[in-house]
């Protein structure tokens, strides 16, 4: 977790934290349960804490997470998790007011 957050902490634009937040702690699971639960409320945090708009995923289909989780754990790839997470960025930018 320390190097996770070491990582994070480098890089400066705020969408590729909150993404390597999510990947970094889904991937290494340092906790028993819930880790990718985990992940997308450190992105959360991250992108409230620069003024960006928080992602629900509400509108992502369920398979299709599903499916992308299966991926980036099977095959390495975070290609269909990096379009969920800009698909919910955008849609967040577009339907909540950050003030």
């Amino acid at each position: 977790m320390n190097t996770l957050s070491q990582a994070i902490k480098k890089i400066k634009d705020t969408t590729a934290k909150a993404l390597l937040a999510i990947l970094g702690i889904s991937y290494i699971q340092p906790f028993e349960d819930g880790n990718k639960r985990t992940g997308r409320m450190m992105a959360n945090a991250l992108l409230l804490a620069h003024n960006n708009p928080p992602l629900s995923y509400r509108s992502v289909d369920e398979n299709e997470y599903r499916q992308a989780v299966i991926i980036f754990y099977e095959l390495n790839s975070i290609i269909p998790l990096k379009k969920i997470f800009v698909e919910q960025y955008n849609f967040a930018a577009h339907n909540y007011a950050i003030k």
